[in-house]
């Protein structure tokens, strides 16, 4: 038999044993294998990768009081995306004080990242690409700028190794993102970047808690909530549940949220799930599937349903607290880390399993109060964003209007902003 001929009967036989799902897989493993897809992380580039105990170049950095040039490094962002959407705040206030800023794309597979500038134009409108804030390639290098943002673990490296001389760098810092990873050389390279020597900052305490415990100095801003897209519209009856879906991001937990919703529906058919974020259509139960959903149009949820599973298991979801500014209560994987920066009495913690999780949810469309509690939870002062802007920009201007070899002490500035 020629070697076509062995070919073609060897796909027909995984076709016939395993199906046109096991065919796809096998082909997924050739082509790893192939590619050597396993010697290079997805996130970071080999070249790109940095260490704590390399010396940067450096030049004395002229102090700046006035509009400053700032370059953010971000991986190119999809729809819908929070952890870009709290960055490009942290930006949109820069620029509302004169600052110029730059959106700094890296892509480490070292495609065109340029290709994804109207996506942030037009589900980031407000951010005013590219008039306001303009796209640059990070891999055309980072010249010219006298101040860069990281905001990853893997643009971090990018900042340390290409970042100007003279250029004052700093670190955005979202969530502890070794925590991304199982133990070992992610994990490693992305605890390592809390020690380049970058001012860190830390968004809430969660994340400040954490690079305490590995001897990380950061400044500590707090983890607001946008009270001007989410909020109680009124009080119609409301209905059903709400879950959001990250298949393939763990840390949202996927499973879990699936498993605890088929026992939701068993004691409860008549209430309505509605699934947002990915798209499904394979479950055990009848949902709603969304897909991705506006920030108004998740507003709009949050107000017909009861609740829903809010689950992150690193820092807590920016969806708990927008749900309860809108009148939902969310139910959330009871952890330390998460109730660090959530203070609202009204959210439910539940233990992580699937029976704890479906019996919060069975509680919330059980309860005689739905209304009162909705109002009530929509009226706990959270921190807005526009503190976590004021206190970001107050520390990046004051950076940049020291000399060179100082920096502002974060205990000071953290004591500073608790009792502003």
């Amino acid at each position: 038999m020629s070697a076509a001929g062995s070919a073609v009967g060897g796909v027909l036989r995984v076709l016939r044993t395993e199906g046109a799902g096991g065919l796809a897989r096998r082909a997924v493993l050739r082509a790893y294998h192939r590619l050597d897809a396993g010697a290079a992380a997805p996130d970071i580039h080999p070249a790109d990768i940095w260490s704590s105990g390399d010396a940067r170049p450096t030049a004395p950095a002229r102090p700046i009081d006035g509009p400053a040039r700032i370059a953010w490094l971000c991986r190119a962002p999809a729809a819908g995306s929070g952890g870009h959407t709290t960055l490009f705040r942290m930006i949109a206030g820069m620029s509302a004080r004169g600052h110029r800023n730059t959106i700094a794309l890296y892509d480490p597979q070292r495609g065109d990242p340029l290709r994804h500038t109207g996506v942030i134009a037009a589900h980031w409108p407000w951010l005013g690409v590219p008039d306001r804030v303009a796209i640059a390639d990070a891999a055309a290098g980072l010249a010219g700028f006298d101040a860069v943002v990281a905001s990853s673990w893997a643009t971090a490296h990018v900042a340390a190794r290409h970042a100007p001389a003279g250029a004052r760098v700093f670190y955005f810092i979202q969530d502890f993102e070794p925590y991304f990873y199982p133990r070992g050389a992610l994990y490693a390279l992305a605890e390592d970047t809390y020690r380049f020597g970058f001012v860190n900052i830390a968004l809430g305490d969660m994340v400040g808690s954490e690079l305490d415990a590995i001897g990380a100095p950061a400044h500590r801003v707090p983890f607001g909530v946008d009270t001007g897209v989410y909020r109680r519209a009124g009080d119609a009856p409301r209905h059903g549940i709400s879950v959001y879906v990250r298949r393939n991001n763990d840390r949202r937990g996927y499973l879990l949220a699936r498993a605890a919703v088929e026992r939701f529906h068993e004691r409860h058919p008549e209430h309505d799930i509605h699934v947002y974020g990915d798209a499904v259509g394979d479950w055990a139960v009848p949902v709603v599937s969304h897909g991705t959903l506006a920030p108004a149009e998740l507003d709009a949820l949050y107000n017909r349903v009861v609740g829903g599973l809010a689950l992150s298991f690193t820092n807590i979801s920016l969806i708990a607290a927008e749900m309860l500014a809108a009148g939902a209560i969310p139910v959330i994987n009871d952890a330390r880390s998460a109730r660090a920066d959530l203070s609202n009495p009204y959210a439910v913690w539940a233990a992580p399993t699937p029976a704890a999780l479906a019996d919060a949810l069975c509680t919330l469309v059980e309860s005689g109060d739905v209304a009162r509690r909705s109002l009530a939870a929509s009226r706990h002062r959270e921190t807005v964003w526009s503190d976590t802007q004021a206190a970001v920009a107050e520390l990046i201007e004051g950076e940049l209007a020291r000399p060179s070899g100082s920096s502002a002490d974060p205990e000071k500035l953290r004591n500073a902003w608790a009792s502003a």
